[in-house]
């Protein structure tokens, strides 16, 4: 697992080496996302819940990932240009992140008729069903949502190596 302050240095070092002096690292408290590049701001930030859980090869191509991005420009999103500055810059991954988020800090949990379980960060507005059981909304399948507290421990848990 890495270790916060290892990735704070590995990002700050990234930004040093490809990005002008304007541009600054953070952490950021973002539970499904790994990474983010604020152009405004001229800010790159990682999740430090997930940066707790990677391995330090996969928050280095995170870090690799946003910087791509500040290179790229905006207007590059996803597309050919990123693609090519993220390859030259050593980044093997893909556009967005599929590994694990942060689902002990979701405070809602639903579970389906199957006994399947999905999570939320944000309080479901609508009625869901379950993506495992069907691929479209289907009644028989409708998810009920049950909130649960998320503690100051909790939060603070959540960025210790496990």
């Amino acid at each position: 697992m890495a270790e916060l302050e290892r990735v704070r240095v590995w990002g700050e070092a990234l930004i040093r080496m490809h990005l002008d002096p304007d541009w600054s690292f953070g952490f950021d408290n973002a539970k499904r996302r790994a990474g983010a590049c604020n152009y405004g701001d001229k800010r790159i930030t990682v999740s430090r819940y997930l940066a707790a859980r990677f391995e330090d090869d996969e928050i280095h191509q995170v870090l690799l990932h946003e910087v791509a991005h500040a290179l790229a420009g905006h207007d590059a999103a996803h597309g050919a240009a990123w693609k090519r500055v993220a390859r030259d810059l050593g980044y093997v991954g893909g556009t967005t992140h599929h590994g694990e988020t942060a689902v002990e800090l979701a405070p809602w949990v639903g579970r389906c008729p199957s006994g399947h379980v999905t999570y939320r960060h944000r309080r479901p507005v609508r009625a869901s069903s379950c993506a495992r059981c069907s691929r479209r909304y289907d009644q028989r399948y409708a998810l009920v949502w049950v909130r649960r507290e998320i503690t100051a421990a909790d939060r603070r848990a959540a960025v210790l190596p496990r």
